[in-house]
């Protein structure tokens, strides 16, 4: 055997060290294109309760193709608020709402176009387009005395795909293809509700 080679267990050594280094390094890589709620706060205001929030939603190929064939993808941002009773009785529901999003590619303008609510914004490149639809702002989710100043609350926000409204067509396809699927995990926090005009800090 010549003097410079390897022995055989230090092959596969370094072979398993690569695979390893390889692993980490796609798996910090798909965690960056994972939808999320980034952050989620909740103000009073003197008609009721306002939500501000940001959230990333990277779209797959087939996502960013289906925009490019005229095709709208609508999200639910979904929100649920509940009041802590202790361990003796359930937890008070509050709230359990949802707004819709919407976003599209306009083929004679060559714009995206985004809806949030009853405002309407265009974007030129779809990566703009995205940090437009993640951004949440003046979602009014209750009245005024909804909440008791003071009482401990918890809320809960997630985004997601609402494959419903796909064409029908592609709705019977997406039910079972992963290719479909965008849903971002529950973002939870907790807080007080104080008096309008102040924000909701959170609790420790």
């Amino acid at each position: 055997m010549p003097c410079c080679a390897r022995p055989e267990w230090a092959k596969r050594l370094t072979a398993w060290l690569l695979a390893i280094m390889l692993g980490l390094a796609g798996g910090f890589a798909l965690g960056d294109d994972k939808p999320g709620v980034r952050n989620a706060e909740l103000r009073a205001t003197p008609q009721g309760y306002e939500l501000d929030a940001q959230f990333d939603l990277p779209l797959n190929q087939t996502l960013e193709d289906a925009l490019l064939k005229g095709i709208n993808l609508y999200f639910l941002a979904e929100l649920e608020i509940t009041r802590p009773r202790g361990w003796w009785w359930f937890d008070e529901d509050i709230v359990s709402t949802s707004r819709r999003l919407r976003i599209y590619y306009h083929l004679l303008l060559r714009r995206y176009v985004v809806e949030i609510g009853y405002v309407t914004k265009t974007a030129e490149t779809l990566e703009d387009a995205l940090e437009v639809l993640g951004k949440l702002e003046n979602w009014q989710v209750l009245e005024r005395g909804a909440l008791k100043n003071g009482q401990r609350y918890d809320a809960r926000l997630r985004v997601r795909l609402d494959k419903a409204q796909l064409p029908k067509p592609l709705h019977i396809g997406a039910v079972t293809s992963d290719k479909w699927e965008l849903v971002s995990p529950w973002h939870d926090w907790s807080f007080k509700a104080p008096v309008a005009d102040k924000p909701l800090p959170p609790v420790p």
